[in-house]
């Protein structure tokens, strides 16, 4: 009896999980045939290629069709590729409204790491984007310039080490270190010399948050598959328990040490401190400390930190290390950009200086076409919140469907970009730039759900460019596996690295 109640159910399972995949077939849209349970990431899961990779091939399939959209499945999810650029603009901006927030399972009580503006929906994502907003102007992100020259120092020695010894580096790696000694300063205030010691338990408890495991993947299966309503009454949680606490207490001693002290830094996390006490980040230096009006908790502060940390580290050090590979490969822009570099830090005092970085246009073009190439994520996701109906077609795209948007595919489609493979910065130029259509160049996203820290970001980028190619002429080592392909880790990485020579100019 057992035995036959089994086996009922597991062929039950099995038909709901068909039915599933004929969405887009019973809605008549063209799609992808997809495998069994799986659906059409089958090669993501089994960690075989990128996922970027992945969905520039759903990209090219469909806009080779002259589709501009199609239908895949997340193992039995529907998910809609959009191919074409008006869509593009529709669904990031014209009609945002059906489109407000992404698909992450959030639980801000039993999981509070979730609680972040990436995660965040509808009004209390608007409320928190609005209080976060005012934190990357102009005035705050030069506020936080001298920690970003402060890492750098902490760079060109580490690669200096190198160079005399005549040893090639895995620049990712380090670069990797110095990204985490730049935000954990600048989102956390606590000094961890990363460059110095690689195995802080900062970067420890970092990592246990997309570790790898079955676990974490039954995980995401669960919270694809039940109503989100359920799984925050059953207190069910993506993020690990410890990883949670670590990050909770850190930011409740920052706060209480600060407050008790009345200490005050010119960082993200006295901004984020400023917020919870005062609604706010004008005039830090009137902050009161001890105001009885509390605009954010110690779990929201917690789950902001985490993110820039994360959205911080991983794309900065990943972009830098690609145009770092790319200069590696083409000398002459790279004598270029060194050209512009010490011209212009002989003009303001043989120092790195922020109105200098910006006043470095080539330097622009170059991470901008790095940018182009290797976008750090590999779409925009959007979650259909309110039925759409696509325009100019019969096709209603339901409540609760994903919409993605493939970088990959579109920064490298050859009817934008000729020659897309290669590097070319002044497709960025002031007489190129206007050849490119609006919404084909998207790597902060667009729109209300842009990137908030874009500007920080991709000063963090010039900053760690500009280190390395001021003091240090690039070149490939054999070790640098070419082409590149990426590997299937969860941030855009090159198979067995980025190898580089390192000569002290």
């Amino acid at each position: 009896m057992l035995l036959y109640v089994l086996v009922s159910v597991i062929c039950a399972i099995c038909i709901y999980i068909k039915w599933k995949q004929t969405y887009w077939k019973r809605n008549g849209v063209d799609y992808i045939e997809p495998d069994f349970f799986f659906g059409n990431t089958t090669a993501i899961t089994k960690r075989k290629e990128h996922r970027a990779v992945v969905f520039q091939k759903f990209y090219n399939y469909f806009k080779g069709k002259g589709e501009r959209f199609g239908g895949i499945y997340d193992f039995f999810s529907p998910v809609v590729v959009v191919t074409d650029l008006e869509l593009i603009r529709c669904v990031l901006q014209k009609d945002f409204s059906h489109f407000v927030n992404h698909l992450g399972y959030i639980n801000e009580e039993a999981d509070p790491i979730s609680g972040n503006l990436f995660n965040l929906k509808d009004e209390k994502w608007k409320n928190i984007r609005a209080k976060l907003t005012p934190t990357f102007t102009t005035g705050k992100i030069k506020m936080m310039f001298e920690t970003l020259i402060d890492c750098s120092s902490g760079l060109q020695k580490v690669l200096d080490k190198y160079a005399i010894i005549n040893e090639p580096v895995d620049i990712k790696k380090i670069l990797l270190l110095f990204s985490t000694d730049v935000i954990t300063s600048v989102a956390f205030g606590l000094q961890v010399n990363s460059l110095e010691n690689p195995q802080t338990e900062f970067r420890r408890y970092f990592e246990k948050l997309f570790e790898p495991s079955l676990t974490l993947l039954i995980k995401r299966l669960i919270s694809l598959s039940f109503p989100q309503w359920l799984l925050v009454k059953m207190r069910f949680r993506l993020s690990r328990k410890e990883v949670e606490e670590f990050f909770v207490k850190v930011v409740n001693d920052i706060v209480e040490h600060r407050e008790k002290n009345n200490v005050f830094r010119k960082d993200f996390m006295q901004l984020l401190i400023q917020i919870k006490n005062s609604g706010t980040t004008t005039n830090i230096e009137n902050i009161n400390a001890h105001s009885a009006v509390k605009h954010l908790t110690i779990n929201e502060m917690t789950a902001q930190a985490v993110t820039f940390y994360i959205a911080g580290n991983e794309t900065s050090s990943a972009t830098m290390s690609f145009a770092l590979l790319e200069l590696a490969l083409n000398p002459s822009i790279q004598n270029k950009l060194r050209e512009e570099i010490r011209a212009n830090v002989k003009k303001h005092g043989n120092e790195l200086t922020y109105d200098g970085i910006m006043e470095m246009e080539y330097l622009d073009l170059v991470v901008q076409e790095a940018l182009r190439k290797y976008p750090s994520a590999s779409g925009l996701s959007r979650a259909c919140n309110k039925p759409y109906r696509i325009p100019g077609s019969d096709v209603v795209i339901e409540p609760g469907t994903e919409v993605m948007i493939p970088l990959y595919g579109l920064h490298r489609d050859p009817e934008y970009y000729p020659d897309p493979d290669k590097f070319d910065p002044e497709r960025f130029n002031a007489t190129n730039r206007s050849k490119i259509p609006v919404s084909a160049y998207l790597p902060f996203g667009e729109g209300p759900r842009a990137c908030i820290g874009l500007r920080f970001g991709k000063l963090q980028t010039k900053v760690g460019i500009c280190a390395v190619i001021w003091k240090f002429k690039v070149t490939v080592n054999n070790k640098t596996q070419l082409p590149i392909k990426l590997s299937s880790s969860r941030f855009p990485t090159a198979q067995g690295g980025i190898w580089l020579n390192l000569e002290k100019i």
